[in-house]
């Protein structure tokens, strides 16, 4: 192996989307309407439940979270994505491309974990009323976003400490359009085997144990349900869940067809467009859903709406 270590690479060249020179414009508009959409729903999402008084509960406390973390996600790509559509430069310095996969991780792996509380709220809702309280207390609350973001760095980190670690001795161009931290892997001239390790343990813990969660409590949710079957039961219960069910179906689903594809015919380009997906359009529809199937923000939004129409009178 030769002595270079990853000080001698100054930076990267992000390849980006697979996209024709003269169609350049059209993506850059449509990507950064996206991307608007984006931040100014899940900002939308934030104040309706700062402002809502009846959203000051746990689901809406876990919600607020999930609507910023999607923000900080889509934020960590997207930018420098459209910064190099627009002026065509495509290097990325080191240090700010090991920065950019480690928060694409970490609130890659917040968003995860959140959804799984979530699941976990909406079964103690459900299955046990009577307690919900007192039992989702503040305290509760705060322990499991904690929890999942201390989880989310340690993990992180982890990846980034072990990718810093490597060499990168001569190719620096990456086929993607953000540090992604397989495609640097590809890059190292260094043993890679316990990366490699760590991705596959770590993600398939977070991946297969969050999902397991997930369907754990929704197994709970329909068992308690079909134990007093009743028109209202089910009604309520599809109020409460539909939301939340509808955000786990698109953002696993995601996952799922980047990531645990047998096809062997597989290209970069689907690559990356799978990873725009989850990066971009995800993150854009969960206000959409939450908005348009969720009785209590419906009634915030017109609210806040008529509110607005009044102090312009």
């Amino acid at each position: 192996m030769r002595p270079e270590n990853q000080s001698h690479m100054s930076e990267f060249l992000l390849l980006g989307l697979p996209i024709q020179p003269g169609q350049q414009s059209m993506f850059f508009t449509l990507f950064l309407g996206v991307y608007l959409t984006t931040v100014l729903g899940n900002l939308l999402i934030l104040l309706l439940i700062r402002l809502g008084a009846r959203l000051h509960t746990p689901m809406y406390f876990f919600l607020s979270h999930l609507a910023l973390t999607d923000v900080s996600f889509s934020s960590v790509t997207v930018p420098k994505m459209l910064i190099n559509m627009q002026t065509q430069d495509q290097s990325i310095p080191y240090a700010e491309c090991i920065a950019q996969m480690y928060f694409f991780l970490l609130f890659g792996c917040i968003d995860n974990l959140l959804l799984v509380v979530m699941a976990y709220d909406r079964y103690m809702a459900i299955c046990h009323p009577l307690h919900y309280t007192t039992i989702m207390r503040e305290e509760l609350c705060m322990f499991l976003l904690a929890g999942s973001w201390f989880l989310s760095c340690v993990i992180a980190l982890s990846h980034t400490i072990l990718l810093v670690q490597l060499s990168f001795c001569a190719d620096n161009i990456i086929p993607h359009f953000f540090c992604d931290l397989a495609a640097l892997l590809k890059l190292s001239c260094s043993d890679t085997s316990v990366n490699e390790l760590v991705i596959f343990t770590a993600g398939a813990a977070v991946v297969i144990l969050s999902l397991s969660g997930i369907l754990v409590s929704y197994g709970l949710i329909g068992a308690s349900i079909l134990r007093v079957p009743s028109t209202k039961g089910i009604c309520k219960a599809l109020s409460t869940c539909g939301s939340h069910l509808s955000v786990v179906s698109l953002f696993y689903g995601t996952i799922m067809a980047l990531y645990f594809s047998t096809s062997s015919g597989k290209s970069k380009d689907k690559d990356m467009i799978a990873s725009l997906r989850y990066t971009l359009v995800t993150p854009m529809l969960n206000p959409f859903i939450y908005s348009l199937r969720n009785r209590d923000m419906k009634l915030a939004l017109g609210f806040l709406f008529k509110s607005n129409n009044l102090l312009v009178k």
